[in-house]
């Protein structure tokens, strides 16, 4: 079983308390869950009608307040894992659970706490951005005025305040994801889903939203798939690598790169500098740059041995994007 946890057992603070009423369950819920969110996946699998199987066995547990990044290639199973866990759809075997709740048995429950942003949801066209808000906030309980305050202060975070009036139909492709990613974000839920939030965003809208990730996940939980490796690995406090529907890596980032052969990436630049063969994997990047990629022992041999040549270098721990390569392409090799 692939686990993490800060040492909060959520189940444990359940069994104290009998709450009998939904209101004060609701309350109950919220109220805890800016401790810890405690999430348990096992053994879900889903497949779909047509015989497609889209989760094969997925196990994992954490308690975490923060940002968990769910990466993989298109198909790998990322999008039908958060619809279950967000009870949006029924897995085909298997169970999972939100802070003890399970997701099929008490969906309503744990709606109370979520809010997602799906990949293929789109902002009413007719609508402006902080009519969308309003509405939205109004829906889940908030009043009027409470939730044109919530909005603006989402919109003005994300840079958005001088579109606030513009109808969603006039804004950009980029915008138009701001809105959806602010409805989520206004909400104050403590679970939050969001399936490829920064698609269709430049470079600087996309660092401006993790900015507000980063600032808003304290006290709360944030599920992020992304195809963005260096978003990832940036964001996640937790990162979980699938493929072919299965997790086939799970961890923090300094756990992940514990799973990896050669952790250390060492540039070495020099045209005659002959690297031992012995010392891990070498990369010729140009006639006068090469990249060696070795374990901790081998680094520090080969550190010392540039350091007494007076040769130029770099070291690295090893990016997300090289971890995602060597994990998935063993899991492929193994299967």
């Amino acid at each position: 079983m692939k686990k993490w946890s800060p040492g909060l057992n959520w189940e444990q603070l359940l069994v104290a308390w009998r709450i009998p009423r939904k209101a004060e369950r609701s309350r109950f819920y919220r109220a805890f869950a800016s401790l810890f969110m405690d999430i348990k996946v096992e053994g879900i699998s889903k497949t779909y009608a047509a015989g497609n199987k889209a989760l094969d066995q997925v196990t994992f547990d954490f308690n975490l307040n923060g940002i968990f990044s769910l990466i993989g290639k298109n198909g790998a199973g990322k999008t039908t894992l958060i619809r279950i866990l967000s009870t949006q759809l029924l897995p085909t075997s298997g169970r999972a659970s939100v802070n003890g709740m399970d997701v099929v048995d008490q969906a309503r429950e744990i709606r109370e706490l979520v809010a997602a942003v799906p990949q293929e949801a789109r902002a009413v066209p007719w609508m402006t951005p902080i009519q969308t808000l309003t509405s939205y906030l109004m829906w889940r309980g908030y009043t009027h005025s409470r939730s044109m305050n919530m909005g603006k202060d989402v919109l003005r975070m994300l840079g958005m305040e001088k579109q606030e009036n513009t109808k969603n139909r006039n804004l950009s492709g980029g915008q138009k994801r701001k809105v959806l990613v602010a409805t989520a974000l206004a909400s104050e839920a403590t679970l939050i889903f969001m399936d490829e939030p920064t698609t269709g965003l430049d470079f600087i809208s996309r660092k401006e939203l993790w900015e507000v990730l980063v600032s808003m996940k304290r006290n709360r939980l944030i599920v992020l798939t992304t195809h963005y490796l260096e978003e990832a690995e940036e964001l996640g406090d937790l990162i979980g690598i699938m493929n072919a529907g299965s997790m086939v890596g799970f961890g923090t980032l300094d756990q992940l790169r514990g799973r990896v052969k050669f952790p250390l990436g060492i540039k070495i630049f020099s045209q005659s500098y002959s690297v031992p063969e012995s010392i891990g994997d070498v990369e010729l990047l140009s006639k006068n740059e090469v990249q060696v990629y070795t374990t901790e022992d081998g680094a520090y041999a080969l550190v010392n041995d540039l350091l007494s040549k007076h040769i130029k270098f770099t070291v690295q721990e090893i990016s997300l994007n090289t971890i995602f390569e060597s994990v998935v392409n063993g899991s492929e090799s193994d299967e």
